[in-house]
C-alpha cells in the first residue's frame, strides 16, 4: 500500500496516469465544524494490478502540493471516474480552481443503467465487482495521523473496486446507447456555477410554509447574512443560525436586540451578540 507524501511522488504517479485511459478518484474529508470541507485524503487508481497502480495521497503533509493532480484533472485525454462526485468536485474547485474533465460518475451511470436512483458504492461493489467492503472505518476522523491500516485499506478500496465498476458501466451504456443521458447530468456537475453559492440565493435552501412577501423578504436577508458570515468565518450555517431559528425570527420580526435575544431557538452565541 503506497502513501504519497511528497509533491515529487504525486508528480510521478500523475505522469503514469497521464498515459492511462482513466483514473479513479475519491476523497476523505471533514465538514462537521467548517463551512468548507477540509480535504484529508485523496485516493487514486489507474488500470492494473501492480501496487503502484493505486495510491493514497496525504494532502495534510506540509509542503505537498496538489498541482500535479490538478494538471491531471485538466488532461482531457484521461477520464476521471468518481462515485457520487459532487462533494469531491466541490472540494477540488474550491481548493484548486479546477473541475476534473472528462468526468464519469458511476452513481449517475448506474441510475441510467437501471440500478436505481442514488445507488450506494457498496451496492455496486457487491453487484458488479462481486466483493464487499469493510465499513468499520467509514466514520473515523480522517484528519488524525497516523492513519490506521484499516483506514488505509478502506480508503484504497474506494478506488480499486471503482475500476471494475467503471468498466462495466461504461460498456453497458455503450451497448444500450444511453451514454448521452449520462452526459446531460455530467454537464451540470462540471459547471463551475454548481459550486458557487451566492449569498443572495441562499434563501432558496430554506424550506418555508408561507409565500407572504414580507416574510420571504426577511428570510432572504437573514439567509444572505448567515451565508456571508458562515463563509467569512468558515463555520457551518447551523453554527450561525439554524433554519428553524431563522424562520422564527422572520415570523416574529423582532424590533430590537433585546427582542431578538428572547428567541428560544437562536444559538447562545447569537444571544450574546457575537454574530450581530
Amino acid at each position: 500500500m503506497i502513501t504519497v507524501k511528497t509533491t515529487e511522488g504525486l508528480d510521478a504517479f500523475c505522469e503514469r496516469a497521464a498515459n492511462a485511459p482513466y483514473v479513479t478518484v475519491d476523497t476523505e474529508f471533514l465538514r462537521e465544524r467548517t463551512y468548507y470541507s477540509k480535504l484529508c485524503l485523496v485516493q487514486l487508481a489507474i488500470p492494473g494490478d501492480a501496487e503502484e497502480d493505486a495510491v493514497l495521497v496525504d494532502p495534510l503533509v506540509k509542503g505537498l502540493s496538489l498541482e500535479p493532480l490538478y494538471g491531471l484533472f485538466r488532461d482531457r485525454n484521461v477520464v476521471k471516474v468518481f462515485h457520487a462526485a459532487r462533494q469531491d468536485l466541490e472540494i477540488f474547485y474550491i481548493e484548486g480552481g479546477v473541475i476534473p474533465e472528462p468526468l464519469f460518475d458511476t452513481q449517475v451511470a448506474a441510475m441510467v443503467a437501471g440500478f436505481g436512483e442514488q445507488v450506494g458504492y457498496e451496492t455496486l461493489v457487491r453487484k458488479i465487482a462481486k466483493s464487499s467492503l469493510d465499513k468499520s472505518s467509514r466514520f473515523t476522523d480522517w484528519s488524525r495521523r497516523p492513519l490506521t491500516d484499516a483506514q488505509q485499506s478502506y480508503a484504497l478500496a474506494d478506488v480499486t473496486h471503482l475500476r471494475v465498476i467503471y468498466e462495466f458501466l461504461r460498456d453497458e451504456l455503450e451497448k444500450s446507447g444511453r451514454r448521452p443521458w449520462v452526459e446531460e447530468v455530467l454537464d451540470v456537475l462540471t459547471a463551475p456555477e454548481t459550486y458557487v453559492i451566492e449569498p443572495e440565493e441562499a434563501w432558496k435552501r430554506v424550506k418555508t410554509r408561507t409565500n407572504s412577501g414580507r416574510f420571504l423578504a426577511i428570510v432572504r436577508e437573514l439567509a444572505k447574512f448567515r451565508e456571508i458570515f458562515a463563509q467569512s468565518r468558515n463555520v457551518p450555517r447551523s453554527r450561525v443560525m439554524k433554519d428553524d431559528a431563522l424562520l422564527e425570527v422572520a415570523s416574529t420580526k423582532p424590533a430590537t436586540i433585546q427582542d431578538l435575544g428572547r428567541s428560544r431557538l437562536l444559538l447562545r452565541e447569537a444571544r450574546k451578540g457575537e454574530i450581530a
